[in-house]
């Protein structure tokens, strides 16, 4: 392998591992928020589920990049995770963004969540 080649896959490892940083970030800010915050007096307020779609937008598009990341490492094996844990994590938290704003599952559930998301992203870093 040509120096070239490492000093990319190196960047692409990086990537990986900021956007699991910002991951593990934002997964605390949603703990934070379900843990803090009252559900929706009317789960069909329209202000409320506009402000949830300006807020969560990021979110799903930080998950769906760090979906790509980690399959695209996966398949380099420059990561050793069964793809089937990086959509599950995906699709965890595309749950808790949503469970976050509206509350709507009991805490344990929630916490069940969290902490399979948090397994999957350690093990990354």
């Amino acid at each position: 392998m040509a120096d070239h080649d490492k000093v990319i896959r190196k960047g692409e490892v990086r990537m990986l591992l900021q956007l699991t940083n910002q991951l593990q970030q934002a997964s605390q800010c949603l703990r934070e928020r379900f843990l803090n915050n009252q559900p929706p007096e009317n789960i069909k307020d329209r202000n409320f589920f506009e402000m949830v779609k300006k807020e969560t937008e990021p979110l799903f598009e930080l998950i769906e990049k760090w979906e790509e990341e980690a399959l695209a490492t996966i398949k380099k094996r420059e990561l050793l995770l069964h793809p089937q844990q990086i959509e599950s994590t995906r699709e965890n938290f595309e749950l808790i963004i949503m469970h976050s704003y509206y509350i709507d599952v009991k805490s344990k559930r929630y916490m069940e969540l969290q902490q399979a998301i948090d397994y999957v992203l350690e093990l990354i870093k």
